[in-house]
């Protein structure tokens, strides 16, 4: 395996597919669990504008050697490139390893960036960059003690009043794992999804 297929942190747990659970509580719950959690986020930041539009495919060849991701943004670095993720708080990070060398990464927010994706878009724009390229590994890294597994298939924002919104109940990385699976589309296949919480601050994939 070359040297940027190893993996970044040894303590991280490495788990497959498919299926999570869900935990139901009250949104005034969530609230108070989860405002707390700043993701770089100022008040007008969690006005919930819905994304600009589609992420476009990009080969590995035609990918920058760089680039950095902010919060609810996907981008694609060529083989020996390096990801930038800044003041990674509260979200959450998704770097696919493409076998060509190539990383894909995400930023997943809690809450929705105005103009950038929602948690519960952000995987199917990674599987739309990715396309049919093979992936060696994905890694995930970030505050997972503050992330449900439902997020990425149902965000906070999206939630009606009266709604019952799922708070997470310690880190659930088992169920993280199997929620990325899902989304991108590997589950059953021999593709691992390691998770790690990770103190606050910028992460750098190379």
């Amino acid at each position: 395996m070359s040297s940027h297929q190893q993996p970044l942190h040894p303590a991280r747990r490495a788990v497959r597919a498919p299926g999570w659970r869900r935990t139901a509580v009250s949104g005034t719950v969530l609230a108070a669990a989860l405002l707390a959690l700043p993701c770089g986020l100022s008040p007008a930041a969690q006005a919930y504008e819905r994304s600009s539009g589609p992420v476009s495919a990009a080969g590995s060849a035609s990918a920058p050697a760089e680039a950095t991701i902010s919060e609810g943004q996907v981008k694609e670095v060529a083989p020996g490139g390096v990801l930038t993720y800044p003041s990674v708080t509260s979200c959450l990070t998704v770097t696919v390893r493409l076998r060509e060398g190539g990383l894909v990464g995400a930023h997943a927010s809690l809450f929705q960036v105005p103009g950038e994706l929602r948690s519960d878009e952000i995987l199917a724009a990674v599987k739309r960059v990715v396309g049919s390229r093979a992936v060696t590994a994905v890694e995930v890294r970030g505050a997972v003690g503050a992330w449900h597994p439902s997020y990425f298939t149902k965000a906070i924002e999206s939630y009606g009043e009266g709604e019952q919104v799922p708070v997470p109940a310690g880190q659930d990385a088992d169920g993280l794992a199997r929620a990325v699976s899902h989304g991108l589309g590997l589950t059953g296949g021999p593709v691992s999804v390691s998770v790690e919480d990770v103190p606050d601050g910028d992460q750098v994939v190379s």
